[in-house]
C-alpha cells in the first residue's frame, strides 16, 4: 500500500474520516507551500492536495484560478514543485496527491512526469481532463509507480458510467458534489448522501467528497455521508488575503486544524 492507503486503512481501523486540503502549489511561493504542508501534517490533516499551476485551469474558479497565476508568477514548475515534495518528504509522510492537467504530463511526457513524481515523493495523481478511456497507458505506468490513478465523478455521471469510473480507480474515488467549478458555497448539496451511496455501490473504495466545502460545519455534514472531505478555495482564499505574511503558516495551520476537528467529530 501507499500512503494513500495506507492513511485511509488506518482512519477505518480508527472509525474516523478524512481530511483532504487543497492548496495551490508555489503560492505565494514554493517555500511557503512547503511550510504550510509541515503545518498541515500538524494539523491533522490526512491528505495533502498540491495544485500544479496551469495557465488554463478549466475546473477551477476564480479563487483557484488566481491561486495558479500566483503560482506560475513565482516561477514553479513541475520540477521546482517535486523538488519541493522530495524535501516535505525529509521531515514528513503526510500523504501527497497532485492535481494536474493532462498537458502538464504530455509536455514533460507521461512515463517520466510519473517516474519522476514517484521518486519525489508522490503519492497519487488526479489528472482532470484526462477522459478513463484514453488512460490505459497512463494506468499502467501509475501501477508501476506503486501511484493511486485517482478519478473524479460528477453529480450528471451516469450510473453505467459511475461503475465504469469506479472499477477503474485506486487511492479514492473523488466525487464532486456540484454542478461547474471549485469554489466556496454556503451549503452541503442536499442530494450528498444519495450519490455518494449509488457511488458506494460500484467500488469498495473510499469516497471523498469536495467542491464547495467552506468551514468545519459543512466538513462534518459531508464526512458523516462520505469517507472524507475536500477543502480547498476556503484554504485558498485565506493564503490568497494573507500572502507572504508570518502570519500565513499558523493562521492556515489553526483553519485546517478546525477542519480536521469538524471531520473527526472532535
Amino acid at each position: 500500500m501507499n500512503r494513500i492507503e495506507e492513511r485511509f486503512a488506518h482512519l477505518k481501523r480508527a472509525g474516523q474520516k478524512a481530511l483532504v486540503v487543497y492548496i495551490g502549489a508555489g503560492d505565494p511561493h514554493l517555500e511557503a507551500t512547503r511550510q504550510l504542508a509541515l503545518g498541515f501534517d500538524r494539523a491533522g490533516v490526512d491528505i495533502l492536495e498540491l495544485g500544479v499551476p496551469f495557465s488554463d485551469p478549466l475546473a477551477d474558479g476564480l479563487v483557484n484560478q488566481l491561486a495558479a497565476q500566483r503560482g506560475l508568477a513565482s516561477g514553479t514548475t513541475p520540477p521546482k514543485l517535486l523538488a519541493t515534495i522530495a524535501s516535505i518528504r525529509r521531515e514528513s509522510q503526510i500523504p501527497i496527491v497532485l492535481y494536474v492537467y493532462f498537458n502538464l504530463l504530455h509536455r514533460c511526457g507521461v512515463e517520466t512526469f510519473i517516474n519522476d513524481a514517484a521518486r519525489a515523493g508522490v503519492d497519487g495523481l488526479l489528472v482532470l481532463d484526462l477522459p478513463p478511456e484514453e488512460a490505459d497507458t497512463y494506468e499502467a505506468l501509475m501501477r508501476q509507480a506503486g501511484m493511486s490513478a485517482i478519478w473524479l465523478i460528477a453529480p450528471t455521471t451516469p450510473e453505467d458510467r459511475i461503475a465504469q469510473i469506479a472499477r477503474r480507480g485506486t487511492g479514492f474515488i473523488y466525487y464532486v458534489s456540484r454542478e461547474g467549478v471549485t469554489g466556496m458555497q454556503a451549503k452541503v448539496a442536499g442530494n450528498l448522501a444519495e450519490r455518494v451511496a449509488l457511488i458506494r455501490a460500484h467500488t469498495p473504495l473510499p469516497i471523498a467528497v469536495g467542491f464547495g466545502i467552506s468551514n468545519p460545519e459543512q466538513a462534518r455534514q459531508v464526512a458523516s455521508a462520505a469517507d472524507g472531505a475536500v477543502v480547498g478555495s476556503a484554504v485558498v482564499n485565506q493564503i490568497a488575503q494573507l500572502g507572504d505574511s508570518p502570519e500565513l503558516v499558523p493562521r492556515l495551520e489553526a483553519f485546517a486544524k478546525s477542519l480536521a476537528d469538524g471531520v473527526k467529530g472532535r
